[in-house]
């Protein structure tokens, strides 16, 4: 059987459409979720200056894959709060814990960016 015909191969509609949906989700999370577009805004400014700063492939990836990661957290993040306040509209301890530990996902991704960034920036400024 040749691999095109492979069972699970995905054309080029499917690409398209699964392209299409995951522009959908930004737009939605750009349009909803102010925590995202305030992390986007600043992934927009520190992605470049990582790419700008960082000294070798490694380096680059260190500074400006972790806000990446951010966005993307908080895009799964947003999606586990709206799930959350579609099935349980009252407030429920379990939905409350969901929605924190989402937000803690967030939370510890940040705390990469600032460790990465301390690690390979900090010594050429700080010694």
């Amino acid at each position: 059987m040749p691999c095109m015909a492979a069972e699970g191969f995905r054309g080029p509609r499917q690409v398209w459409n699964a392209f299409r949906w995951s522009m959908k989700g930004l737009k939605a999370g750009w349009r909803h979720e102010a925590s995202f577009r305030l992390e986007a805004c600043l992934a927009i400014v520190v992605v470049p200056l990582g790419l700008w700063l960082g000294h070798g492939p490694v380096e680059k990836l260190a500074l400006a894959g972790p806000p990446l990661l951010v966005l993307s957290a908080e895009l799964l993040n947003s999606a586990i709060e709206a799930v959350v306040d579609k099935v349980c509209p009252e407030i429920h301890e379990l939905a409350g814990r969901a929605k924190d530990m989402g937000s803690a996902a967030v939370f510890v991704l940040m705390m990469l960016v600032v460790l990465s960034w301390a690690l390979v920036i900090g010594p050429r400024f700080f010694g």
